[in-house]
């Protein structure tokens, strides 16, 4: 399946409520597997970001789904990027080599 990274920073009512924080993750978490998706890891992180998501869902638009449910609530923007493992990075180059 494909792997998502999800930058997560949090808006001002996230930060308000920065106590239900582990609580919201495992609220995401459970979203994401009434999608078909499934959140790999999660981490808090100091810097621009907030909370960084590791995620795996069967195509773009679940991953995209899953994050505009995420948006919606409030508590987050964010940055969402596609990842690719090695086996899928090395088909990719072969696919550019010819």
């Amino acid at each position: 399946m494909p792997t998502y990274i999800a930058l997560l920073s949090w808006t001002d009512q996230g930060a308000q409520n920065y106590k239900d924080t582990a609580k919201r993750a495992e609220t995401f978490g459970s979203a994401l597997q009434q999608l078909g998706a499934k959140l790999l890891s999660i981490y808090w992180t100091i810097g621009p970001y907030d909370v960084v998501a590791v995620v795996e869902a069967p195509d773009d638009e679940t991953a995209t789904a899953a994050l505009m449910q995420l948006g919606g609530v409030g508590s987050v923007r964010s940055t969402t990027l596609r990842a690719f493992g090695r086996e899928e990075v090395e088909r990719i180059i072969a696919k550019a080599a010819g």
